[in-house]
């Protein structure tokens, strides 16, 4: 059944949202037009609004309205200490979560060479201008535990070495509360290996 061009329209704007599938498009504009009219006005404008007036921090690259974010322009936080993270929703993972009173770095994705993403796409140009004027101590690299995170820590690394800033990275292992024999292979390997005394 084909359906009008305004509604086709509708359901494939959803799709281009991570993880909406075909079904979940159709059921999402039927919600919108049947029960939330008024919020689907909203949220257009709010998508509107939000396109037209965020863009990258100068600093960090993170998500803002003006030229530096929330978190650069806060005198406040310890401007030697910089966590690197893949992506903004990482920043909100540790403010919600530890009590990091440093500053942050948002790559927006990782090294991936197959995807034609190298470092001129991940800012490391404008890391590399901040860790050589600014006054970076400690490089805290928080990317994911996958081929090309690694890879991209590696990178990384190097650039801060080449500062003359010291390099750490967040822990991978065991989770809290988790048991080992449910623990895969991999984990409990990075688990092993990255032992500390206690």
């Amino acid at each position: 059944m084909a359906f009008s061009p305004a509604l086709s329209r509708l359901i494939d704007a959803f799709r281009i949202l991570p993880g909406v599938g075909a079904k979940s498009a159709q059921r999402m504009a039927f919600h919108l037009l049947q029960n939330e009219r008024e919020g689907g006005v909203y949220l257009a404008e709010s998508i509107q609004t939000a396109v037209a007036s965020i863009r990258h921090c100068r600093e960090c690259r993170m998500f803002a309205e003006a030229e530096l974010c929330e978190i650069c322009r806060n005198e406040q936080r310890d401007a030697s200490r910089v966590c690197v993270v893949e992506s903004p929703a990482d920043v909100m993972a540790i403010e919600q979560n530890t009590n990091f009173q440093g500053r942050y770095f948002v790559l927006m994705g990782h090294l991936s060479p197959i995807d034609g993403i190298g470092p001129e796409q991940l800012g490391l140009d404008v890391l590399r201008e901040r860790l050589a004027s600014g006054p970076v101590e400690e490089l805290i690299l928080a990317v994911g535990a996958t081929v090309e995170g690694e890879a991209t820590a590696q990178y990384i690394a190097e650039l801060a070495r080449q500062n003359d800033a010291s390099v750490t990275r967040i822990a991978h292992g065991v989770p809290v509360g988790g048991e080992l024999e449910y623990v895969d292979a991999g984990t409990l390997s990075q688990a092993f290996s990255g032992r500390r005394p206690l």
